[in-house]
């Protein structure tokens, strides 16, 4: 049975981001609710706001919603900052 939801590393920065929007689109594309774990970012920038977008639109091009779970504070901060916290999360996370 496949996992329920794909992690993500303790860094995801500028250098990691690509190799793991192309994973991340293999993983999720294979999952019935698509699910990211935020639980282990610890150390991130812009880029990783960057990818979750990318990933979302992805997604929804083929009428699927992206759920993000256990974000970071930090992570809530940034994407406020950038003005997509209410695009990347939902009241429940």
């Amino acid at each position: 049975m496949a996992q329920a939801f794909a992690s993500l590393p303790a860094k995801v920065g500028f250098n990691e981001a690509p190799g793991l929007l192309e994973r991340l689109s293999v993983e999720l594309a294979a999952m019935q609710s698509p699910c990211v774990d935020l639980s282990a970012c610890q150390h991130f920038d812009s880029s990783l706001v960057g990818m979750l977008l990318e990933l979302m639109r992805r997604l929804q091009a083929s009428g699927r919603a992206l759920r993000l779970i256990n974000p970071p504070e930090n992570l809530h901060k940034l994407a406020l900052l950038y003005g997509v916290n209410g695009i990347l999360f939902d009241s429940r996370t």
